[in-house]
């Protein structure tokens, strides 16, 4: 994920779970530890689409929408798969035996609000290389690809450091990554995130 999507994230997080709606770019670099540059180059972009409004020394969320979907519109979750593969059991099962990573897409939403819009058979997870150590030799013991295509049903994305800085994935992550799959479902959770989330709500 480039760094200049951390900052979108953590402007969303803070309007969609923190109701915090003015924010000084200073404290977004400290916060972030980026440049002042990539988070001022993350907020032109905002003010150029309607999203943000300018003060002296800060910024308002003026549509919380319109930056949700410009950061879903960037992501590239694809290029950030470090491994896939083929586990052949069942998706709750495969659950259960992951290591505490974090889960994004329809196991976070799963996770997060105890329900699920629709089947799904694919997982989506953020790992670190010594995470995936640990989920290598927990999954030796299932049969892995002997599906006749070898479709992977099991996904692992590199690891942002920044995303540490959550007690749990932000709901926006969980969000832009659904936006970006392309199975049929994905629409089914991203209707019924939409419903569950504030999108209206400005500062």
């Amino acid at each position: 994920m480039k760094k200049i999507e951390a900052v979108y994230r953590d402007i969303l997080y803070s309007a969609m779970e923190e109701k915090k709606y003015v924010l000084t770019q200073l404290e977004l670099s400290k916060k972030l530890d980026l440049s002042l540059s990539i988070v001022n180059s993350a907020v032109k972009k905002l003010k150029l689409i309607g999203a943000v409004k300018l003060n002296q020394r800060s910024f308002q969320i003026i549509d919380l929408r319109k930056i949700l979907y410009y950061w879903a519109s960037i992501r590239n979750l694809k290029k950030d798969v470090i491994l896939s593969l083929r586990v052949e059991a069942p998706v709750r099962e495969i659950e259960r035996i992951l290591p505490n990573i974090i889960f994004t897409a329809y196991s976070a939403y799963k996770y997060k609000f105890d329900d699920v819009p629709a089947d799904y058979s694919e997982i989506y997870a953020y790992a670190d290389e010594e995470e995936l150590k640990i989920i290598k030799e927990r999954l030796s013991k299932f049969k892995l690809g002997s599906d006749k295509n070898n479709i992977p049903n099991l996904f692992f994305l590199k690891k942002d450091v920044l995303i540490d800085l959550y007690k749990e994935i932000p709901i926006c992550q969980i969000f832009v990554d659904l936006w970006n799959l392309n199975q049929w479902y994905a629409k089914d959770f991203i209707n019924a995130l939409e419903k569950r989330i504030d999108m209206d709500g400005e500062g």
